[in-house]
């Protein structure tokens, strides 16, 4: 969906803008869309959906979920993984502008999304970013952005430190807030998502943002941003050394109980 672009815009500047930032998610459009998508959609159009490292979600507190972005499955797919079934939460998403258009932006900014100018962030949406996480949210962010032709690639792209950034600004606004980053590897076999093709999702451990504060906050957000591409990185290789076993548990499968 987005990568934000941090070289423009950084919380406490003077730039002015019009109307503030907000993310909703609906009551009764919310407990339709997720288990449509969970229940049916997902498992009519895939063959198999593989999940480890279930033991490193978070079951609580501020998190930002950093996914891999290979396709538009993805935003079905986050929800699936991370959302209320599983945290007992509903995530929020960042999202370019030039998603929020017409019926499908009616649907994401019901649905927990928030618009941003990925050239250009401004102030609004960074605070609400942060606001988010100081109340305790699970926030979504693609720091790959959101070029799916080049994404679709298996390799990773550079990240750019905008979510560390943010996360740094969160962690920094309140004592011991505790804001962590979720590495999310999601990998498609073949990549180029056909008809009843494979899934493997990889959760990796939680990266604490609290371990980052050396008092540069650009110094510290380039090694935030280091270490979150090193850990998608790992993620990438153990999905590319295990993609031709089958003994990772399906999501439909180990999880049926809460999936299902």
């Amino acid at each position: 969906m987005i990568q934000l672009d941090s070289s423009h815009t950084e919380i406490g500047t003077t730039k002015k803008t019009k109307v503030a930032a907000s993310s909703h998610v609906s009551p009764w459009l919310t407990p339709i869309v997720y288990p449509i998508g969970r229940r049916l959609v997902l498992p009519f159009y895939f063959d198999k959906i593989e999940v480890s490292g279930w033991e490193n979600l978070p079951n609580g507190g501020p998190v930002i979920v950093a996914p891999t972005h290979r396709s538009r499955w993805d935003a079905l797919m986050v929800p699936a993984i991370v959302g209320k079934v599983a945290t007992g939460r509903d995530p929020r998403f960042m999202v370019s502008i030039d998603e929020m258009k017409g019926i499908q932006g009616w649907f994401i900014s019901h649905l927990g999304g928030f618009a941003v100018d990925v050239k250009r962030p401004s102030i609004s949406t960074l605070r609400h970013g942060v606001e988010l996480l100081q109340q305790g949210e699970m926030l979504v962010i693609f720091p790959e952005g959101g070029d799916l032709k080049k994404n679709r690639e298996c390799t990773l792209n550079s990240l750019q430190p905008g979510l560390a950034r943010l996360a740094l600004q969160a962690e920094s606004s309140q004592p011991d807030l505790g804001v962590k980053i979720l590495p999310l590897g999601i990998y498609y076999n073949p990549p180029t998502v056909p008809w009843r093709c494979q899934v493997r999702i990889s959760i990796g451990s939680p990266i604490q943002v609290g371990d980052y504060s050396t008092g540069s906050i650009k110094k510290d957000a380039k090694q935030l941003t280091q270490d979150l591409e090193l850990a998608l990185k790992q993620l990438g290789s153990k999905t590319q050394a295990t993609v031709e076993q089958d003994s990772t548990p399906s999501l439909y499968s180990d999880r049926k109980e809460s999936f299902i």
